[in-house]
């Protein structure tokens, strides 16, 4: 049967290699449901598919990631309205459909069927230039960071099979001068036979700060320990290498941390978001790259909800103002506020003031700290909506 003239909802189960589309007309009734390769081809073929079924097609996504990027900016690009239905919402819909097997077309239609009914799913589009940039290099950035992190894991670990006074004697993820004396130096007995001021001169030749303190150190944690430990050759040589990886990646943050800087300052709001007490240039970049224009929020609720920082009511007959922390959230957003709140409580000013409020009142350092954050919601709210840098006191608004 012909839908011309009437309406339809195609949902898509998206995945890297391919996606799976189903279309369901107003009654629920399929239309059709195919395998579509993530290629612009195929995707295009798609559209032209269900523009044929009917003039007006709605269509549904339940990935907004890297994954649907190629198909979202196609959909957008030929005027077609799109929605993203949350994967959370797909599972928990599943279990009320026919039959208990999992495939890609269930899901699509489990998509398609939820949009048609619903009318309450954020719209998708695609971002501006900025914004994409920002989500890559952001994104990179934290994966730097988790390599970083493993990294240094697997140094300490090694150095406590050599000599765990010399792993204990330093914070090897804060100082770059202990890695740069383990990149040469990883065992006590080469330490020894150094001694501290070869050792002072070789650091300093590598511009190690505080080279004298760090050779001091190193060669009191290696005096502490007499006995050369099993596999320790091998694990010293490894040591090393790792030492030189962890300087190498410490230079690739560094440069991707120039670079979101200078993109993040090319934007016309990153002066007003940079001018709020805690919210220097790689959480404002990370901020962008999450909320983008900000048009995808009603008001400061809606933001602060995002964030996880407004309490849902969980009341049930007679209990009521029954207020817990929300389960679903971007983990990430709520990172950042709290760590702009945790920065700007640090320093005095209207935020710290806040916060010893908040604590006066007999609340706990970490409830006293998201206080703050759900007010600097509405306070950063404020200043992009209006155009205005931060300042200590309110502003003033002269009478007519």
């Amino acid at each position: 049967m012909s839908t011309s003239g009437r309406r339809i909802w195609v949902g898509i189960d998206a995945g890297k290699g391919h996606h799976w589309a189903v279309a369901l007309d107003a009654e629920g009734e399929r239309l059709f449901s195919t395998k579509v390769i993530n290629d612009e081809t195929q995707i295009l073929s798609l559209i032209e598919t269900a523009r044929e079924k009917a003039d007006e097609v709605r269509w549904a996504v339940d990935i907004s990631g890297r994954a649907s990027t190629l198909l979202v900016a196609l959909l957008v690009a030929h005027g077609q309205q799109v929605v993203y239905v949350p994967g959370r919402t797909v599972n928990r819909m599943t279990g009320a459909y026919r039959g208990e097997g999992k495939t890609d077309a269930k899901d699509a239609r489990v998509i398609a069927d939820q949009a048609r009914m619903r009318r309450d799913f954020a719209p998708l589009d695609t971002p501006p230039e900025l914004v994409s940039t920002l989500r890559v290099l952001t994104n990179h950035r934290a994966d730097l960071i988790a390599d970083r992190v493993r990294l240094i894991n697997r140094l300490r670990d090694l150095l406590v099979g050599i000599c765990p006074a010399l792993e204990r004697a330093f914070d090897y993820s804060a100082a770059k001068g202990p890695v740069v004396m383990l990149t040469e130096y990883q065992t006590p007995a080469a330490l020894r036979r150094t001694g501290v001021k070869r050792l002072t001169t070789w650091l300093e030749r590598r511009k190690v700060r505080g080279a004298d303190a760090v050779a001091t150190k190193a060669v009191e944690a290696a005096q502490s320990q007499q006995i050369a430990l099993p596999g320790e050759k091998r694990a010293a040589k490894l040591v090393g290498d790792l030492a030189q990886q962890l300087l190498a990646l410490d230079e690739r943050i560094k440069d991707n941390d120039r670079e979101v800087r200078e993109t993040f300052r090319s934007d016309d709001r990153a002066e007003i978001i940079e001018s709020m007490p805690g919210m220097g240039p790689i959480l404002g970049a990370e901020l962008v790259a999450i909320v983008g224009d900000l048009s995808g929020y009603r008001d400061a609720g809606r933001l602060a909800s995002h964030a996880g920082l407004a309490p849902v009511a969980r009341d049930s007959g007679r209990r009521t103002g029954n207020y817990h922390r929300p389960k679903r959230y971007n983990r990430r957003l709520r990172h950042i506020f709290y760590l702009a709140a945790q920065t700007a409580m640090m320093r005095p000013g209207p935020s710290r003031d806040y916060y010893l409020k908040k604590r006066s009142e007999g609340l706990l350092h970490t409830q006293a700290l998201l206080s703050l954050a759900r007010r600097r919601v509405d306070v950063l709210w404020a200043m992009l909506r209006d155009g205005r840098l931060f300042t200590s006191a309110p502003p003033v608004t002269q009478a007519a």
